[in-house]
């Protein structure tokens, strides 16, 4: 089991900050920085840009101090006998500065994680063991997709942009659009599209409205008509074509799927 020893969520410090650790800090800590920092690692003098987060292992030296103020940081503290392997398993780096290819998910974890832990119960630590295992995937999982260096800055800008599909199936924008609405071509926009979230943006679009007409035919009475239109299609036909296909009956058949 992973151990939460202590944690901060925007913890702003004023009057700026030194932490000098010659023989590490005795458990694992990870920084994600929220404002430009000075950190001596391994001997090696740099400067950190905000959006950053670095792991440290128990055992790492390391000396950081503020470069602007007011400083600002998300961290915690924590120990496992698991750890090291389950780290090693995630290919997961550790005692090196990473850029973050999603900031805001680092401080949504970071903000639920200090929640947890204020609070008290017999299911706590087993809560706070499963968030910080998730919290450790998700970040690999990331480094891992968004690899090549030039993909971290499109991450957030296209993952609002997915976001935005499933969230408004209804709207009928064209791949081009979507491709100058972010200022790129459309070959470029859809390679990073596909290297980013391992399918086409079209497959996105079709899967959002997929899920939402599934999700009107099984908590609603509307017609397939009105299915269709609420899902952004110009007519019925394309609609029950499309479904058929993607979710391997017709709207009538999956609405009423129980009964046969």
């Amino acid at each position: 089991m992973i151990t939460l020893l202590a944690c901060g969520y925007r913890t702003i410090h004023h009057e700026g900050i030194i932490r000098n650790r010659p023989h590490g800090s005795g458990n694992y800590t990870f920084i994600f920085f929220n404002s430009r920092t000075e950190l001596k690692l391994h001997e090696h003098v740099m400067v950190i840009e905000k959006n950053t987060f670095v792991f440290f292992r128990p055992d790492t030296p390391y000396f950081y101090r503020e470069l602007e103020s007011p400083f600002i940081n998300d961290w915690f503290h924590c120990n496992g006998e698991e750890l090291e392997g389950f780290l090693t398993g995630l290919q997961f780096p550790l005692d090196t500065p990473v850029e973050a290819s999603d900031p805001m998910m680092i401080s949504r974890c970071m903000m639920e994680l200090q929640h947890i832990h204020r609070l008290d119960g017999p299911l706590r630590e087993r809560i706070i063991d499963c968030d910080l295992r998730s919290f450790l995937m998700k970040l690999a999982d990331l480094r891992q997709r968004t690899a090549p260096h030039q993909l971290h800055r499109y991450y957030t800008a296209f993952a609002e942009l997915r976001n935005d599909l499933y969230r408004s199936p209804q709207q009928n924008i064209s791949v081009t659009r979507l491709a100058e609405n972010l200022n790129l071509s459309k070959s470029y926009f859809q390679h990073i599209y596909k290297q980013l979230f391992g399918c086409s943006v079209v497959t996105d679009m079709i899967n959002g409205r997929m899920e939402h007409a599934k999700y009107l035919l099984d908590h609603s009475e509307m017609s397939v008509t009105q299915i269709a239109d609420a899902c952004g299609y110009e007519n019925d036909t394309h609609f029950m074509r499309q479904f058929k296909k993607f979710v391997g009956s017709s709207p009538r058949k999956y609405r009423f799927r129980s009964e046969t």
